[in-house]
């Protein structure tokens, strides 16, 4: 047998990752030329001229400030220019984007701005929406409104510096009196939303009171669902025509950009398949393993050791804000992988101060990842639409404060819309305690679905069960019990008696094998993890996909 050592090759080797292989090289390349970082480096460049050019043009279109001499007694906000490069799911450049934004550092509480609050969409809500769109044969839209903050209109005087680069040669020492909102200014996303929100409600939509970024139309028969996100709205309904002219009409109020069927929206790719569709992160999951370094790790089959075990204890890590970051990168990961929630949980109580052990777990978590970068969550049509939950806790996982982990997943005629794995703030006196405690918390998630699909004209006609792998929590939550290990129990948590007693939820029993909600309260051997990330439905893209483009 000829080795690669008697052939005198010692250099590692690497195999190729089918999944990203193709895109890997071209998005390397893209990494190499990075985006400047003031007027000056981008002054030098043509694309980057033409892109500022276009924005100018933009805010002197929308009347976005008027010129007046420097006032001696007020504050003046700052100005710069940021610089993005735009690729598409693929990796290739999309545009390039000059935006002039205002520096909101600079701005004074209570004379430059008061309330900032606005709210975005949850991702449970997409999910419920996709859901929906995939049960009902819906076509789902994507629209992007240009310049989305300039839209908002200001109720506070603000005044800014001219624009680097652009200072009127005929009145140079003359500021900016804000007439709309800019990128940058602390008001400038509360403008907007309110903008957008008024326009909508007054063509007939209806504000979500579950989630505000949600708007529903409803007129007979005809049902539309608006999801906002900043500047990227999903758009769905059951009348095409119908929301073709509700396109038409945005056109005429703001700048819109149509980007046709959903394909990448806010990280998230879609991919349509024959019986529903794909959701994945697989070019985000690539932008972590790129800035962690790991792009050549060794992968590995689960994201925890099960024997590992986590303590405040150890040598302190040298670079915290590293860590930081990627466990925020992972937070974002798990909206379309709840198989790693557990573990970014886990990583996410060492935040403050992490030591070398936890940056260890964070490298485990990034390898499972390079193994599994192409998975996402799958979105089917059902046979029925039902809303079930599973609920579980781990008694005294964490060693230290000895809470414990509890964990639930929901799922919408089949399709997982709504999980979390999280640490229990009170200690419970025992394994039903804290199981009792944990199916209050998915009870209180399934409510608040309730009143979404209720509000989306889509609430199942069969009441939402939730399934335990616990007896006594069951026993206790279907029967008013008085005893010494439960009168202690905070009174909010027995509300979810009165639910089942009402004939609003039902509870029951499901074999500990078959609860899949354990994923989420600790750490498991390869095989049941796979047997339980397969039940939440996530795995590779499935065969046969249609491309992006296809509804």
């Amino acid at each position: 047998m000829t080795t690669r050592s008697k052939s005198g090759i010692f250099k590692p080797r690497h195999i190729a990752d089918l999944a990203i292989a193709a895109s890997s090289s071209l998005h390397h390349a893209l990494l190499v030329a990075k985006d400047p970082k003031g007027y000056k480096t981008a002054s030098k460049h043509s694309k980057w001229v033409i892109a500022m050019q276009e924005e100018v043009d933009a805010l002197h279109i929308n009347n976005t400030w008027v010129l007046v001499p420097r006032p001696t007694n007020a504050n003046v906000v700052g100005s710069k220019w940021v610089y993005r490069t735009k690729y598409k799911s693929d990796g290739t450049v999309d545009r390039y984007k000059a935006r002039l934004v205002a520096q909101g550092f600079t701005q004074i509480p209570g004379l430059d701005y008061f309330l900032t609050f606005s709210p975005v969409v949850k991702a449970s809500t997409v999910r419920i929406v996709l859901a929906l769109a995939i049960i009902n044969n819906w076509h789902l839209h994507q629209l992007d409104v240009k310049n989305a903050f300039l839209n908002g209109t200001l109720t506070e005087t603000v005044y800014m510096e001219q624009p680097p680069g652009f200072i009127n040669p005929s009145a140079p020492h003359h500021v900016c009196l804000l007439k709309k909102a800019l990128y940058g200014l602390k008001q400038a996303p509360r403008a907007w939303f309110q903008r957008l929100s008024s326009f909508l409600v007054s063509i007939g939509f209806v504000c979500s009171r579950a989630d505000t970024s949600l708007f529903v139309f409803k007129r007979s028969s005809i049902v539309l669902y608006v999801l906002v996100y900043v500047d990227d709205i999903i758009l769905t309904g059951n009348d095409e025509k119908v929301i073709q002219k509700f396109i038409n009409r945005l056109y005429q109020e703001f700048a819109i950009t149509d980007l046709g069927p959903l394909n990448y929206f806010l990280g998230l790719e879609v991919t349509y398949t024959p019986n529903g569709l794909f959701l994945s992160q697989a070019k985000y999951a690539y932008d972590i393993l790129s800035r962690a370094g790991l792009l050549d790790a060794k992968p590995v089959g689960t994201p925890l050791n099960t024997t590992e075990l986590f303590t405040t204890h150890g040598t302190p890590f040298h670079d915290p804000t590293m860590y930081r970051s990627l466990v925020g990168a992972l937070q974002y990961l798990t909206i379309t992988r709840p198989d790693l929630s557990y573990a970014v949980n886990q990583a996410s109580q060492f935040l403050q101060t992490p030591t070398t052990t936890h940056f260890q777990l964070v490298k485990r978590i990034l390898r499972y990842v390079k193994g599994t970068i192409s998975y996402g969550l799958t979105f089917d049509k059902p046979t029925q639409t039902r809303l079930v939950g599973y609920s579980d806790a781990d008694w005294a996982r964490c060693i230290e404060t000895r809470r414990s982990t509890y964990g639930y997943s929901i799922y919408l005629g089949g399709n997982l819309v709504s999980w979390s794995a999280k640490k229990q703030p009170t200690v419970s006196r025992s394994s039903c305690e804290s199981e009792y405690r944990a199916m209050a918390n998915a009870a209180a998630e399934i409510i608040w679905i309730t009143h979404l699909l209720r509000e989306l004209h889509a609430l199942p006609l069969t009441q939402p069960t939730i399934l335990c792998d616990n007896r006594s929590a069951l026993f206790l939550s279907q029967n008013p019990v008085s005893h010494k290990r439960a009168k202690h129990i905070d009174i909010d948590y027995h509300f979810i008696r009165e639910l089942v007693s009402s004939g609003l939820l039902h509870t029951k029993y499901v074999p500990t094998k078959r609860q899949v909600a354990d994923i989420f309260t600790k750490s498991l051997p390869r095989p049941k993890f796979e047997q339980f990330r397969g039940m939440l439905r996530v795995g590779p893209p499935p065969l046969r996909l249609k491309g992006g483009n296809s509804p």
